[in-house]
C-alpha cells in the first residue's frame, strides 16, 4: 500500500451528518470519550482508513493480529445523523498527517458533512479534578453553540498551536467546504496517562450541545478496559519512534493535540 486508502463496509445514507473526530493525543481525550460515545450509542462501523504513514509494526490482541487503522460509525439520529471516527494512532510524519486529514475530509465531504468536531488535549503539567474545555472554531455559529454550553474560547495566551489530527482535520476543513471546532480538554499531558476526568468534561459539552443521551456513570468501567491496550500501544509506538529517529537530533516540541 503506498497511499492512504479508506475501506468501505457499508454504504449508509446519511442526514444532514455531523462529524465527531477522537483520535489518539495527550491524555486520550479524544479516543477515550468518541469511543465510549460508539459504544453507548451502539454506532456501527461502515469504513476503516489504512495508511502507510502509521506506525509500520502490527499488534498481537487477543491472540490475533490487530493492524494499526481508524474507524468510521455511524448514529441516526433524530435531528441529524452523526458520524464518529475513532483509531489507533495518527501519522508519524508531517506529509503523513496531511495525507490523511485530506482523505477524511474528501470521504466525509462526499457523505454531505458540513460540520465537524475534533476531540484534543491541552496539557498543562498538573493535575485538575475539575478540569476545562477549551475551543477554537473556523465559524462564528460553532463558537456560539459550544461557548453556551461551557466551551472556553479565550485561549489567546495558553494555546498557540494544535499539532496533529485535532487540529489539522478542523483547519483543513474550510477547503472543503465544512465549518469546525476543535475541543480541547483540559489535562496534565503526562505520558501514558489516560485522563478520564477530561474525557468526560469534553463528553458533557457534547452531550449538551447534541442532546446526546449518554450515561456517563459507566465511563470509568471503559477506560480501564481500554487502558492496557492503550497502554501497551503507546510503548509500541514509542519504541517504534525512538528507532526511528535513532541517530537523529530530537527537538524539545512541546505541543498539543
Amino acid at each position: 500500500m503506498n497511499e492512504t486508502k479508506i475501506v468501505t463496509l457499508e454504504k449508509p445514507k446519511l442526514k444532514n451528518p455531523i462529524c465527531i473526530v477522537g483520535l489518539p493525543g495527550i491524555g486520550n481525550i479524544g479516543r477515550i470519550a468518541i469511543g465510549y460515545a460508539v459504544q453507548q450509542l451502539k454506532a456501527k462501523k461502515f469504513a476503516e482508513l489504512y495508511s502507510p504513514y502509521f506506525f509500520p509494526f502490527v499488534m498481537i490482541h487477543d491472540d490475533s493480529i490487530h493492524t494499526l487503522r481508524n474507524e468510521f460509525y455511524y448514529f441516526k439520529d433524530k435531528k441529524r445523523d452523526i458520524i464518529f471516527i475513532i483509531g489507533d494512532c495518527q501519522s508519524y510524519d508531517p506529509k503523513g498527517h496531511h495525507e490523511v486529514a485530506g482523505k477524511i475530509l474528501e470521504f466525509l465531504k462526499s457523505y454531505g458533512c458540513k460540520d465537524v468536531i475534533t476531540i484534543g488535549g491541552f496539557g498543562t503539567g498538573k493535575v485538575n479534578d475539575h478540569p476545562s474545555v477549551y475551543g477554537a472554531a473556523t465559524d462564528k455559529d460553532m463558537i456560539e453553540l459550544f461557548k453556551k454550553n461551557g466551551v472556553n474560547f479565550d485561549v489567546s495566551g495558553k494555546i498557540t498551536t494544535i499539532v496533529g489530527a485535532s487540529g489539522l482535520i478542523a483547519g483543513l476543513s474550510g477547503l472543503y467546504g465544512m465549518k469546525s471546532v476543535c475541543l480541547l480538554g483540559e489535562t496534565s499531558g503526562y505520558p501514558i496517562i489516560t485522563d478520564p476526568n477530561a474525557a468526560e468534561a469534553v463528553l458533557g459539552v457534547l452531550t449538551k450541545a447534541l442532546n446526546l443521551k449518554l450515561d456517563l456513570k459507566k465511563l470509568d468501567e471503559k477506560v480501564k478496559s481500554m487502558h492496557d491496550f492503550i497502554k501497551k500501544l503507546e510503548v509500541l509506538q514509542q519504541q517504534a519512534t525512538e528507532q526511528m529517529t535513532a541517530g537523529k537530533k530530537k527537538d524539545d516540541l512541546k505541543y498539543i493535540g
